[in-house]
């Protein structure tokens, strides 16, 4: 998942930055506390108080930017999930040798972008579960956009690449449905012992989705 723990501090008197810009470093800095308290104490037990210590600021900043919990950890997964999509069509984006390379390019992309902050990973992956209706309600929508673009970039590329074409756009919800549901367990278990362990694995989930149903 991209990381935003590079964000700088704000600096202050004359020398302080133009109030949006202070605003979105504020904002930036919030969101990598949150998924340290979410990852470290469960959405359940996490509180503003605690998120607002983490990263350094006040309460009234905290609420100046989200209006609780479940707002900040709203904005917290479209924030993940749009870098996330962004990391993976700038990979589907090149070209490749030929299909195989293309799948493994994509598939360890996805798992890298999920994996690789895994504050933000156990607070999207797994926290957002619990967090409450609005949220699985995102979190269901982030899914099924990924399954469309999923489903839409195989159906453009399935000539040049010459690879079968998903029978619904169900079918590649499963994909991602279980790519979620593995690395969850991941985050959860260790098991696998590394998250890219899980390649191979969702390649073969790929491949078992595209095949040709029978008549």
């Amino acid at each position: 998942m991209p990381d935003a723990s590079a964000t700088p501090p704000v600096p202050r008197g004359r020398h302080a930055p133009p109030l949006e810009v202070r605003l979105r470093r504020q904002r930036g800095r919030l969101f990598e506390a949150a998924a340290v308290v979410f990852a470290r104490a469960g959405y359940a037990e996490a509180s503003a108080e605690a998120i607002s210590r983490e990263a350094g600021m006040s309460k009234a900043t905290f609420y100046e930017h989200f209006a609780n919990k479940e707002e900040c950890i709203l904005a917290l997964f479209d924030e993940a999930a749009t870098g996330i999509a962004r990391e993976v069509r700038s990979i589907s984006g090149r070209d490749y040798a030929d299909a195989p390379a293309r799948l493994h390019a994509g598939v360890s992309a996805f798992v890298a972008a999920l994996t690789n902050n895994p504050a933000l990973a156990q607070t999207v992956i797994v926290e957002t579960v619990g967090a409450g209706p609005r949220t699985v309600e995102q979190r269901d929508a982030v899914l099924q956009a990924y399954a469309d673009w999923l489903y839409d970039d195989n159906a453009r590329n399935a000539t040049r690449y010459q690879t079968p074409t998903f029978v619904s756009r169900d079918d590649a919800f499963a994909v991602i449905g279980a790519i979620f549901e593995l690395v969850s367990r991941q985050l959860r278990t260790g098991r696998p012992a590394h998250p890219q362990d899980l390649v191979p694995v969702i390649e073969r989930t790929v491949i078992g989705a595209l095949s040709v149903p029978r008549p």
